[in-house]
């Protein structure tokens, strides 16, 4: 009788809760989303729903499926059903491409193309052209592998026009393409062009070729973040022509790896024009590039010009080289100035090594470099350096800081008319995941092997990068007077904000999108906490397999919420809300709100909008 009880009184307890919870829209009590609502309820005491935008991130997993594979993760084994548990739990995970042996012997056009692997292509290919037009356009993660492409060939052209554009986590790669080939080119337009974290690998690329000519036009143009990686390109080739027009111009924090490139050849001719123009934070390591080399001529023109800051280091470049020619034009014209590192430079080359520097940057290091047979001819050692005190306008600086993206506290009174940037949130979707499978999980760069195991990462890939990049950051000791939490779900977000703030909290974001990229007139203004400087949690966004914030504590900050309104018809086209922090004493010099607004460090406030999908928490009004 008493059993029979309190399998009544449990029936009745589920039957109210999943009324409760059908009245928030989600009809099962066990689901992941159904535990959110619970626990917001538990947790907030300010009275407030749970806001739609946060409740939208919740895992969508459903309540069988959240206990499933919160068993494999306790064992061990979800890589074992990685491709369901990341389209069911709405995940970041890379498609599974598998080999290809499909040879190809007659022209190709590929055009909407994606996700493939290309094993023995074009092998000992007699002529002919292979063209690749709007391949893997807008995707997520398009991952292409180019190996044995071309390999053998003779007078055969590869042609890459519009490759990748628009990407997420970009991962392309190319092994022996092209080589042992004699004559033929290969050509590298619009690759790239506006990705999210590309991963671009060349390895053994045009090895042991005859006469080919490779060609880079507009290469990763307007990306950001990443790499490029160049290993063994064009290695024991003979009289190899390497042309980089235009690339990397007006990306962001991309880094480029040169190795053993055109190693051991014959009359390499390799060209960069336009390299790295106004990137931001750029860096370029060139490691035994040209070494051993005969009759090399290395060109280098535009180079990191007009970037801010960034770094290159040069080890054993056109090292036991003979008679090489190297020369430097224009190189390193920092907007703030960069750094340059030169080791065992042309060291133990043969004839007469000429290197020429003509307007080069400053910050330079010269290390165990040639000096008999090497001439240095007008090295000006010019700097264009600006400072970040001084103001800066107009598109130069635009280039690395959108207009609007900071304003002065001032400009957030009814009437205004500012820019506004585009705050369309860039990253590829994904949703947070339920505590009960987020805790089985490890989480620590020193974890990273066991995290690649789980998600299936390929050494030194993009997602192992994107991994460790993350986790780095949060593992980060915080600067004076922060206090910081990596959240990868919904409950531990709430435990963070509470512990800092209290549980009499709201969470806000900027309603939508509207105005992006456009003028707004700022409407009516409401002060949070009446206006008064107050402490806030904000949360952004990193790049993990499931949903991540960095979440921090900003004290001394106001935040503001405003309608937005078409400056021509005057109607109400967004709601957003801003911060401003007040302190900004510990900010670098060279960040982006001073080569915006001018001034330094410490001398004045700045503002910003929130972002689509960033958020942040306060004490409820």
């Amino acid at each position: 009788m008493d059993k029979q009880l309190t399998l009544l009184c449990l029936f009745i307890l589920f039957s109210s809760l999943s009324v409760g919870i059908a009245v928030a829209g989600e009809t099962n009590p066990f689901t992941p989303k159904a535990f959110v609502i619970r626990y917001w309820d538990k947790e907030i005491r300010s009275g407030l729903p749970t806001p739609p935008f946060l409740l939208s991130k919740a895992s969508p997993l459903n309540a069988v499926d959240a206990a499933a594979f919160a068993k494999l993760a306790a064992g061990n084994s979800l890589s074992t059903r990685l491709p369901d548990f990341c389209a069911a739990a709405k995940l970041l995970c890379f498609p599974e491409v598998g080999a290809s042996l499909e040879k190809h012997d007659r022209d190709a056009k590929f055009a909407l193309y994606r996700d493939k692997n290309f094993t023995n292509y074009g092998t000992g290919r007699p002529g002919g052209v292979d063209s690749f037009k709007n391949y893997s356009s807008s995707e997520n993660i398009p991952v292409n592998d180019f190996r044995r492409y071309s390999r053998d060939s003779a007078g055969h052209k590869d042609s890459f026009s519009s490759y990748g554009p628009d990407g997420n986590l970009v991962e392309q790669s190319f092994h022996t393409y092209a080589a042992g080939a004699t004559g033929g080119a290969g050509e590298f337009k619009q690759y790239t062009d506006v990705t999210n974290v590309p991963n671009l690998q060349f390895t053994s690329y045009s090895d042991n070729s005859n006469g080919r000519t490779q060609s880079f036009s507009s290469y990763s143009e307007n990306s950001n973040s990443g790499d490029q990686s160049f290993s063994s390109y064009g290695k024991n080739g003979n009289g190899p022509t390497n042309d980089f027009t235009s690339y990397g111009t007006s990306s962001n924090t991309v880094g480029s790896g040169f190795s053993n490139y055109a190693e051991t050849s014959n009359a390499a001719n390799d060209t960069f024009k336009g390299y790295g123009v106004d990137m931001n934070d750029p860096t370029s390591t060139f490691t035994n590039y040209a070494a051993g080399g005969n009759g090399a001529s290395e060109t280098f023109s535009n180079y990191r010009d007009k970037a801010n800051v960034g770094a290159d280091s040069f080890t054993s470049y056109a090292k036991s080289s003979n008679a090489a020619k190297v020369g430097f034009n224009n190189y390193g014209k920092s907007f703030n100035q960069g750094t340059d590192t030169f080791t065992s430079y042309a060291k133990n080359s043969n004839g007469e090594t000429k290197v020429g520097f003509t307007s080069y940057g400053v910050n330079n290091t010269f290390k165990e470099y040639a000096k008999n047979g090497v001439s240095f001819a007008k090295y000006t050692n010019v700097s264009t350096t600006l400072t970040a005190s001084k103001t800066v306008s107009g598109s130069f600086v635009n280039k690395w800081v959108e207009p609007g993206k900071f304003f002065r506290e001032k400009m957030m009174k009814q009437g205004t008319v500012m820019p506004m940037p585009d705050i369309r949130d860039k990253m590829p979707e994904r949703s947070f995941l339920p505590r009960s499978i987020l805790s089985k999980l490890p989480f620590a760069t020193s974890k990273i092997s066991e995290l690649k195991q789980v998600f299936k990462a390929s050494d030194n890939g993009s997602m192992e990068k994107m991994m460790r990049e993350s986790l780095e950051e949060c593992e980060r000791a915080p600067s004076r007077g922060e206090t910081k939490r990596c959240v990868g779900s919904l409950e531990d977000m709430i435990d963070f904000a509470t512990s800092v703030l209290g549980r009499n909290v709201a969470v806000r974001t900027t309603q939508n999108v509207n105005g992006s990229k456009k003028n707004v007139m700022v409407g009516q203004v409401k002060g949070i906490n009446g206006g008064k400087v107050t402490q806030s949690v904000s949360c952004h966004q990193s790049l993990f397999p499931y949903l991540l914030y960095y979440c921090h504590a900003v004290p001394k900050v106001r935040v503001y919420q405003a309608d937005l309104l078409d400056p021509n018809t005057k109607s109400k086209i967004n709601h957003g809300v801003a911060i401003c922090h007040l302190d900004t004493s510990d900010w670098s010099p060279t960040h982006g709100a001073f080569l915006s607004l001018g001034s330094a460090p410490g001398r004045i406030e700045v503002c910003h909008w929130i972002f689509q999908n960033d958020m942040a928490w306060t004490i409820a009004d």
